[in-house]
């Protein structure tokens, strides 16, 4: 019964991300909708159930996808960023938290909406890449923004998963002071290998040739993806943090692999992410759907977090224009792992019950809402004035 069990999930697994792109495609829906759709649909009439190796692999596709994000982060380049621009980054990011503060003692919310309202993930950004292009300016600015609002949040996710875990105490302190002496550690790293990698370039190529038939490059990635994960396990912390610190390395050291990051991306959307994807479909019952409570408070959520970013991002208008100002804040209305992952870990922790599926459901609202209002306004005036 067990391997009967097994081998039908294997083939709704199968199924479901082979014809995903195609349902996409004819839906005018992004792929990964059309995943956490058909996981509901097929958890409902029962092809998904609970499986640990399904929960697993899904888990290692949260992980690659916060691997792909830091892959996108050139450490180097981000600390050589105009000052302008972290002065910017850094007024919007405080402006997010605290309208999140506002509105959540305003309308009476639960405490975990201040953490979870400003989230931002870089994720589908990259997905909004394939479809506009890497020439797209807003898109390209709304991504370094964004990569700063992604280390904050997965900042703050670390403290926030300590916190429900141990509680305000010794323990809780315990953890921040480790995640301290971590990113001490890994700062002093960096200094190291630049002194390395400057004295010693030909070793850079040793450990990823131009020309190589062993996928090297791969290898290296995948090897050093799997030893952060082990080791922020060791030390109980986040271990998407880990993941995202492995990616920003790859981008960082071995940047004349250009083409690197687009065959890791090839791969992870190829097959572990979509994963993640479908398990997080599975986890929503379908009938939640007609709880008309729930739904209302995920299009409520849906709309605050839309709305404190249109706030937030009128810092940029001057610099970027309010239309380009606007898309950012829309590119940045779908935290979607990272909304996911927090509701997640409070759901587990016993914080919130039936607020969990408000969440799931309002990740899929604002992909929806934000990605077919984006390609409104760009097909409207796809390349408005602006100074970048």
């Amino acid at each position: 019964m067990l391997v009967e069990h097994s081998i039908l999930i294997i083939i709704t697994l199968s199924v479901v991300i082979v014809i995903s792109p195609f349902l996409a495609k004819i839906t005018k829906l992004p792929t990964t909708i059309i995943e956490i759709l058909a996981g509901s649909i097929a958890a409902y009439y029962s092809f998904l159930e609970k499986n640990f190796i399904f929960s697993l692999v899904a888990e290692v596709g949260f992980f690659y996808l916060m691997f792909l994000a830091g892959a996108e982060v050139d450490l180097r380049v981000l600390l050589k960023l105009d000052k302008k621009i972290i002065k910017y980054g850094s007024l919007y990011i405080i402006s997010l938290y605290l309208l999140s503060l506002i509105f959540t003692f305003l309308f009476g919310l639960h405490k975990i909406f201040i953490v979870i309202m400003p989230l931002i993930s870089v994720g589908l950004i990259l997905a909004l890449f394939k479809e506009y292009g890497k020439d797209t300016k807003w898109l390209n600015f709304a991504m370094t923004i964004g990569i700063l609002g992604e280390l904050v949040s997965i900042i703050v996710l670390t403290f926030t998963g300590a916190t429900l875990e141990h509680g305000v105490g010794m323990e809780l302190y315990k953890t921040i002071a480790l995640l301290i002496v971590f990113l001490t550690i890994l700062a002093f790293l960096y200094k190291i290998l630049n002194v390395i990698f400057w004295w010693y370039p030909e070793f850079k190529l040793f450990l990823m040739p131009h020309h190589d038939k062993d996928e090297k490059d791969i290898r290296l990635s995948m090897a050093l993806f799997f030893i952060m994960i082990v080791i922020m396990e060791y030390l109980n912390l986040e271990i998407a943090f880990g993941a995202f610190i492995a990616g920003i390395f790859i981008a960082t050291f071995f940047e004349h692999k250009a083409e690197l990051p687009h065959k890791l991306s090839t791969f992870g959307f190829g097959f572990f992410i979509p994963i993640f994807f479908i398990h997080i479909g599975s986890t929503f019952d379908l009938e939640n759907l007609t709880n008309k409570e729930l739904v209302l408070n995920a299009l409520k959520i849906t709309t605050l977090m839309i709305i404190i970013r249109a706030i937030s991002s009128l810092v940029f208008s001057k610099k970027i224009g309010l239309q380009n100002s606007i898309l950012l804040a829309l590119s940045h209305s779908m935290p979607l792992t990272l909304l996911i992952a927090v509701a997640s870990i409070a759901y587990k922790a016993g914080t919130i019950t039936s607020l969990y599926y408000s969440f799931i459901l309002a990740s899929l609202f604002e992909v929806i809402i934000s990605m077919i209002t984006i390609k409104i306004i760009m097909t409207q005036n796809p390349k408005p004035k602006s100074d970048f």
